[in-house]
């Protein structure tokens, strides 16, 4: 083959990958590049509802919606909420995934496949349905946890009503619906670790605990921060759970920063207020990612 039949040749693959990918690649730039540069230039207006009649009213206000959040006194409330809320997840969503990961990768356990089900489904559960259910089991006069906490002698309690509880009562149900999926990533990265490290470890003398210290924690390393990265950027973007369970309440004890989001642009037509809202939470989460990384950056993950 001559050098001029290579590149025709190499021109021509070349050409029908760029036709194969332009479908995406167009579609891409259309729904997601389009609306994001869209929504970034409406961070720096005054875009409303009434721009919606006419373009015209639309006034380029510069950074004022960056500082009006600096003055906002319910941006920086719907802020510590949603850090509360993912300080308080993350780890616990976690700690619970590994668990149950751990323990149906074991050979103590039979029906390994019915388990991993039944606690995958609730992740592949439409989320509006698990929240109605989950107020119904929050009820504090009907609901089954405060039944259950009445026969050890607690006292009711008001679980979504309450300042102090409707927080904590959220994670608890967010916990339960999405560990599934973590789970199954880590039985995954526990699978791929070889059996001789572990045999190794017990000739040496090595107890459960410190097979799990020295063995499983290095070894899961790469999955951990795979699972931590996802479960933050999924966590800070919380709006549903309280939307339908507690509209943002008690005493905004509940807004997160995307409900708060979600009032300025659709409740009350602030749409450039909502734009700077959603990239302040973009810079958050990036910010956050970034210091993942140089935390729990080590020579095994950088393999």
């Amino acid at each position: 083959m001559t050098e001029k039949t290579k590149h025709t040749s190499y021109k021509s693959a070349s050409t029908a990958a760029y036709i194969f990918i332009a479908p995406a690649v167009i579609a891409i730039f259309i729904f997601f590049f389009i609306p994001v540069i869209s929504a970034f230039v409406m961070s720096f207006t005054d875009f409303d509802i009434y721009a919606f009649a006419s373009f015209d009213t639309v006034r380029f206000i510069g950074f004022k919606n960056y500082l009006r959040l600096i003055e906002d006194p319910l941006f920086w409330q719907s802020l510590k909420n949603t850090c509360y809320y993912v300080i308080l997840a993350t780890p616990l969503s976690i700690t619970v995934s590994l668990g149950a990961a751990l323990l149906l990768n074991s050979k103590l356990v039979k029906f390994k496949g019915i388990f991993r089900l039944s606690y995958f489904i609730p992740y592949i559960t439409t989320l509006v349905a698990v929240a109605i259910v989950w107020r119904f089991i929050y009820h504090p006069k009907f609901g089954i946890l405060n039944y259950f906490l009445g026969l050890i002698g607690i006292n009711t309690i008001d679980w979504l009503g309450d300042p102090n509880w409707a927080m904590p009562a959220i994670v608890l149900m967010s916990v339960w619906k999405s560990f599934g999926y973590s789970m199954i990533i880590f039985i995954a990265g526990l699978q791929n670790i070889p059996e001789d490290l572990y045999e190794a470890a017990s000739i040496e003398g090595a107890n459960e605990w410190q097979k799990f210290k020295s063995i499983t924690i290095p070894m899961l390393a790469p999955t951990t921060l795979f699972i931590s990265i996802i479960t933050i950027v999924s966590f800070f973007q919380l709006f549903a759970e309280p939307y339908i369970m507690t509209q943002g309440g008690p005493l905004n004890k509940t807004l997160t920063i995307v409900g708060y989001m979600y009032q300025e642009g659709f409740r009350w037509w602030n749409m450039g207020y909502a734009a700077a809202l959603s990239f302040v939470l973009f810079f958050i989460i990036l910010i956050v990612t970034i210091v993942q990384f140089k935390i729990q950056k080590n020579p095994m993950t950088e393999k």
